[in-house]
């Protein structure tokens, strides 16, 4: 059994992501991964089901339609981000279909009311315009949507783009890629990050460029697992995607001692600080998720028979399925990246 003092870097390589957090590891003050942990839980997790997911669009949403589908769940991706009140801690919730939706599933239900109404919400030039009060009317709920202006500014942004360059619609982005997340720049991890600002998930760690890409690569898984057995998208590095250091698989990590902060930083989180965007304990507790899911992943395969082998994401989807409504405090970073 290997101890925190034998920490090696996982055997799946090749990802800018698991590449990149190195140096966080290495310097980290507040942040812990436990090894003998990680280990432990293997141990047990190894033999639980942890399947590929499945994912279908809600609400009937492009049913038989692989360009709507493409459309909906990058052009949603853009601003699936900051639910929850940061004064208040109230979630954003949506009713729709005789149903109350909250978080995500409340901006999808926003997106498919406003394609009900027959408003061009998937389209470039649409989005390049969109007012503040479209805004408003677009994703009226309970409470405003959080970073509603900062929101905005992502649509003209992205709506710009998709117009000056792909007919104003994602499927055809999409399509000018190659079938993998990176391929010497032209990948679809790639090309999101580049191409589109507001996917390039990175930050300085004493002086190392940190990627995280969350919201890029789950854009991907999302349309990876609507599509796959259908064969109408494939993707042929899938292996490298990593977990979504998001807010909440932290907290699963954390929960399952995998993960330990310090007593400065579990006292912030529990007190409902704000956690600066790019500080040290941001970029600690999103590095180290990445890595402790990794490694995670690695030893629940050594324990796997070959024809039930996992990959990153299918971990994730199980830390975030299980915690995901735990009351227990998560940070708190205003930020348009998760």
């Amino acid at each position: 059994m290997r101890t925190d003092h034998d920490v090696r870097w996982p055997t799946v390589t090749g990802s800018p992501v698991l590449d990149s957090v190195h140096p966080v590891l290495d310097r980290s003050r507040d942040v812990q991964t436990h090894v003998d942990k990680i280990v432990e839980v293997a141990s047990w997790m190894a033999y639980e089901e942890l399947p590929m997911p499945d994912y279908a669009l809600p609400f009937g949403i492009g049913a038989g339609d692989v360009h709507e589908t493409i459309d909906f769940i990058l052009t949603t991706a853009c601003i699936d981000t900051a639910f929850t009140d940061f004064s208040s801690h109230i979630k954003f919730q949506v009713d729709y279909a005789g149903h109350n939706w909250s978080d995500s599933d409340a901006l999808f239900a926003c997106m498919k009311r406003a394609i009900d109404k027959g408003i061009p919400i998937l389209d470039g030039v649409f989005l390049a315009k969109v007012t503040r009060t479209e805004m408003e009317a677009l994703f009226a709920g309970n409470i405003e949507l959080p970073m509603l202006d900062e929101k905005m500014q992502i649509l003209h942004q992205v709506g710009a783009a998709l117009t000056a360059k792909y007919g104003g619609r994602f499927h055809n982005f999409l399509e000018s890629c190659a079938p993998r997340l990176y391929d010497n720049g032209n990948g679809l991890i790639d090309r999101l990050v580049s191409e589109f600002p507001r996917f390039n998930d990175v930050s300085d760690y004493d002086g190392h460029t940190i990627k995280i890409y969350k919201l890029p690569q789950l854009a991907i898984w999302f349309l990876y697992t609507s599509l796959r057995k259908s064969r109408k998208f494939q993707i042929e590095d899938v292996d490298k995607m990593t977990a979504f250091a998001d807010y909440i698989v932290p907290v699963g990590l954390r929960l399952l001692g995998i993960t330990s902060y310090s007593p400065d930083l579990e006292q912030a989180i529990n007190s409902y600080q704000i956690i600066p965007r790019d500080s040290r304990w941001e970029v600690e507790i999103r590095a180290h998720c990445t890595y402790a899911v990794a490694l995670l992943a690695e030893e629940i395969n050594q324990l796997r028979p070959p024809d039930r082998q996992i990959i990153m994401p299918q971990l994730d989807a199980r830390l975030w399925t299980h915690y995901h409504t735990t009351w227990w405090p998560h940070h708190l970073t205003r930020t348009i990246m998760y």
